[in-house]
């Protein structure tokens, strides 16, 4: 899985765990709903996210596109193994 859809899996699910905590649990829990939507804001403004940073000192690769827009892994560089 690449850089980008992690970020986007995480982060809907955290949304979706702080709304569904929110409704059931506490009001207090859409506060993590509330955060989450703040990052991605900042995240857009500057450029600069967490996760991103955590997943950049994992070597987890960025996606690329194609014509269509759909994100795909980077095409590997090294040689399968045994040739």
């Amino acid at each position: 899985m690449c850089k980008e859809r992690i970020v986007f899996m995480w982060t809907g699910a955290l949304v979706l765990i702080g709304l569904a905590l929110g409704f059931w649990v506490s009001p207090w829990w859409l506060l993590l709903s509330a955060f989450i939507g703040t990052n991605l804001l900042q995240a857009s403004l500057t450029g600069f996210c967490p996760l991103t940073r955590l997943l950049d000192r994992m070597k987890i690769p960025r996606c690329t596109t194609d014509r269509s827009g759909l994100y795909h892994l980077p095409p590997s560089t090294e040689s399968p193994a045994g040739t």
